[in-house]
């Protein structure tokens, strides 16, 4: 076992192993890849027992314009295990084509892609990946050991110096970095004491625990604690030319160098095909343009149980559509994966066109706690308002007051649970009480909670009115990107209309949505419900209390939280101060047990007092699949964070079998 001499006398680590079957220890990880070296160098081997290379770039490698596999490999690539993941060893070559509506997804591929330095599992554990392993001491010190040899796609050493240049000429530069540290590198405001022992090794430290950290790393947004110091270098102040800099500066229109670096160090937006990468599949399309192309990373870290350098598909086509048009597109067989502008909706449409398109329908059940969900702003700007939707009983009595048994019936086709937004079924902290708690059809019980709140007068349409005479015209805003939430809107409007609340919706461009919240102008506003429904114990539970900016129930809150008390204002709620102070101590414990009492505590107080009005859960992700797919799960968890949609499920190892083959095998 690896160990730096500085850490000898500490207690012994966790170490997160690369995943294999039965968990093997990390030397039974290493000697198949000694082996797998050991193989490919040998002189006696014929060449049918070497590794292919991918025939898109055995040109190159003939050339010499790139090296051979062997040499494009870390020292110990990511063995994966195909047969342990009930797949295939695939074949090399094709193109994978999907649609999205705007130029901006092209960020999608990083998601997919989902190269990290550790990522999450389908079932929710977090793996080395582009570490080969981590070192984790008393939840507070990591050490991460990199894969000897590994590169960029552009061939250039990944090493240490890369963290190095993120850490001191980034994110401590005080004019790059002059908002501060990324507050998942913050423990009570305070950053870590980062190290580099050698070219292979980095270690973050902190005072406290940060149980932050491993799946910020590991997010589908991540973390990246690293950059390409090689190729940004040219946009520093501290490295470039000076002359070189100023004109590269004015070249591009930016206003001072900061700007251009800032506009060059843009990985996860993924618009410029220069910027070196570690996702399978690199940006070959410089933007603008109507379609985009991917292509294999020749020194990507990944191999399969063979030796061969993954991925197998060699290169992904992105093209741009209008959301109205890519269901009859998909209908016709325009694309080999589709789930983007796809719904419940357009499920027998596309359905019907299985046979003809040579495709196949899946359903994946989606991972959040709730389809759809209404945000009561508890931190609006208008003051009648605010003391209502504070009301536990307010916020109650509109719970009861939706029908969500029809909702789930005409919206849903019966396809649906109707439920608050808490943890699903599948999270080992369900309790069914919590899924329905407040969320019965009562109006009965609605009516006579706004009686208890004072609301008994009425005008003649039957609106309740305020104690000053103001009626209850609640105005709810949403993004309004489909047709989905409006129908389901209608639907509940009528329901409060019953209870004497008058629904007022106006749809709302997302950007202006956000601006809005921050400046407490919604009454509410309509999203989705918990990222990560299928929660454990050891997950945070950091989303049912006001800990971020962007929550829609408490932005102000959030963001006294964020700034550390500078900006917004603290909680004036007891429930959620009493969140504040649950959600601290999870992060302070290392104890399971008591990180479990925490999250049962925080589900019942969350759902007792439903800062969040949760519809119906269980709605499935509509995909289809072109039948040439293979190494596709039939079915899976459909969630952003944590999963990465298709990332934690390898789409390095998807395949197409050849056309001419007749068997489908399978997917």
């Amino acid at each position: 076992m690896r160990a730096v001499s500085s850490m000898r006398s500490r207690p012994r680590p966790t170490r997160f192993r690369p995943p294999l079957p039965g968990h093997a220890n990390r030397m039974s990880c290493l000697l198949p890849a000694l082996a797998l070296l050991a193989g490919l160098l040998a002189p006696s081997l014929t060449l049918a027992q070497v590794p292919p290379e991918p025939p898109l770039l055995a040109g190159d490698v003939a050339s010499g314009a790139l090296p051979p596999m062997r040499e494009r490999l870390p020292a110990e690539p990511l063995r994966t295990d195909l047969a342990a993941m009930n797949r295939e060893p695939g074949r090399y070559g094709g193109t994978l084509r999907l649609i999205e509506t705007q130029a901006r997804d092209t960020r999608r591929m990083v998601v997919f892609g989902y190269a990290r330095l550790v990522g999450y599992t389908p079932e929710g554990h977090i793996e080395p990946d582009v570490a080969r392993s981590v070192d984790v001491e008393e939840g507070r010190v990591f050490t991460f050991h990199l894969r000897p040899g590994h590169r960029w796609s552009d061939g250039e050493p990944f090493t240490a110096e890369d963290f190095r240049y993120y850490w001191e000429d980034v994110a401590n530069d005080p004019k790059l970095g002059k908002n501060g540290l990324p507050r998942q590198l913050l423990v009570d405001g305070q950053g870590p004491t980062v190290t580099f022992p050698d070219a292979e090794t980095i270690r973050y430290e902190w005072a406290a625990p940060n149980p932050d950290f491993l799946p910020s790393l590991a997010a589908s947004l991540p973390l990246e604690i690293f950059r390409p110091a090689h190729y940004l270098r040219q946009f520093h102040a501290r490295y470039a030319d000076a002359a070189a800099l100023e004109q590269r500066i004015k070249d591009e229109g930016q206003r001072n160098w900061q700007a251009l670096h800032f506009k060059h160090d843009q990985s996860y937006k993924n618009t410029d095909p220069d910027l070196p990468s570690l996702q399978p599949w690199v940006l070959a399309t410089r933007p603008p343009a109507d379609r985009f192309l991917f292509r294999r990373n020749p020194f990507f870290h990944r191999v399969d149980g063979e030796g061969r350098q993954l991925p197998y598909i060699d290169e992904v086509s992105m093209g741009i559509a209008s959301a109205g048009l890519i269901p009859a597109m998909t209908s016709s067989g325009q694309t080999d994966l589709q789930t983007t502008a796809l719904t419940l909706g357009n499920y027998a449409f596309v359905k019907a066109a299985e046979e003809r398109s040579d495709y196949d329908v899946l359903r994946w059940p989606s991972g959040r706690g709730s389809r759809m969900v209404l945000f009561p702003d508890l931190n609006t700007a208008d003051a009648d308002w605010r003391a209502l939707l504070q009301a536990a009983d307010f916020r109650r009595a509109l719970s009861l007051g939706i029908n969500r048994e029809d909702i789930a019936q005409a919206i849903y086709y019966g396809l649906a649970r109707p439920a608050g937004d808490t943890v699903l079924p599948a999270s080992p902290l369900f309790e069914p009480d919590l899924a329905t708690r407040w969320a019965r059809f009562d109006p009965d019980e609605a009516n006579r909670l706004l009686d208890g709140l004072g609301l008994t007068a009425r005008d003649g349409a039957g609106t309740r009115r305020m104690a000053n005479g103001r009626p209850l015209d609640l105005v709810v805003e949403f993004a309004g990107e489909d047709g989905e939430q409006t129908d389901v809107l209608q639907l509940i409007a009528e329901d409060w209309r019953r209870i004497g609340v008058r629904m007022l919706f106006k749809a709302v461009e997302r950007d202006s949505l956000a601006s809005r919240l921050s400046a407490g102008s919604p009454l509410m506003t309509v999203g989705t419900g918990l990222e990560n429904g299928a929660a454990r114990a050891e997950d945070s539970p950091a989303a049912l209390a006001p800990t971020d900016s962007s929550q829609p129930s408490w932005p102000a809150w959030g963001l006294h939280h964020e700034s550390g008390g500078k900006l917004g204002e603290a909680p004036s709620l007891a429930f959620a101060a009493r969140q504040m102070a649950l959600n601290q101590s999870w992060r302070r414990t290392l104890d399971p047990a008591e990180k479990q009492q925490v999250w049962q505590e925080m589900l019942r107080l969350d759902a007792d007092e439903v800062p969040r009005i949760g519809i119906v859960a269980d709605v499935d992700q509509i995909i289809v699949a072109a039948r040439r797919l293979h190494n596709l799960p039939r079915t899976g968890r459909w969630n952003f964070e944590p999963g990465a949609y298709f990332g934690s499920y390898r789409p390095d190892t998807f395949f197409l079998a050849d056309p001419t083959t007749l068997a489908v095998g399978t997917r």
